[in-house]
């Protein structure tokens, strides 16, 4: 992307929600992540063209685009909430220790993706921007639902047209 010009990176993914201010729906503004991919995507020999050896990785998500976005999201009427994303390996959903787990450690929301391409921007200098639509909640086991593909397709696709204002909106002022 980057030999193609691009030099800002929106991202977006289904997260399952450990924060109790959020709902299926929820529409999150990443503000941070907790890498816990078992693998990591700079791993072995760096090319220097595409970036250094050691990234500093202190402000993954670009905080004039979060600040912008939250922004276009009150003129917008739009809920967007702020939260630390953490990325597991997937493709199982978790359970509920895995949330309590997610919880413990600092993290929002949690989900099988956007942490490695953020990595990988991020070290060739792409400023990146991440949202993430609450799929299912795994905050109190007693009201954790029964998970599957269709019903994240159905709460995704419900928020798309807020999260699709947003990303537009932010483009054209960015």
């Amino acid at each position: 992307m980057k030999y193609l010009g691009v030099t800002k990176l929106v991202v977006s993914n289904a997260s399952g929600g450990v924060n109790s201010d959020y709902e299926v729906g929820s529409v999150v503004i990443i503000k941070d992540h907790i890498n816990f991919f078992p693998e990591h995507p700079l791993r072995g020999k760096n090319d220097e063209r595409f970036g250094p050896r050691f990234l500093n990785m202190n402000e993954a998500y670009n905080k004039a685009m979060i600040q912008k976005a939250k922004v276009i999201a009150v003129e917008n009427n739009i809920t967007v909430h702020d939260g630390v994303y953490l990325g597991l390996q997937g493709p199982t959903f978790e359970t509920f220790a895995e949330y309590k787990m997610v919880k413990i450690l600092g993290a929002d929301c949690v989900g099988m993706s956007t942490v490695p391409e953020v990595i990988v921007a991020r070290h060739m200098g792409i400023e990146c921007f991440g949202l993430s639509v609450v799929t299912d909640m795994g905050d109190v086991e007693a009201s954790m639902e029964e998970v599957s593909h269709d019903e994240v397709l159905k709460a995704a696709a419900k928020a798309e047209p807020q999260v699709r204002k947003l990303i537009k909106e932010l483009i054209l002022q960015f």
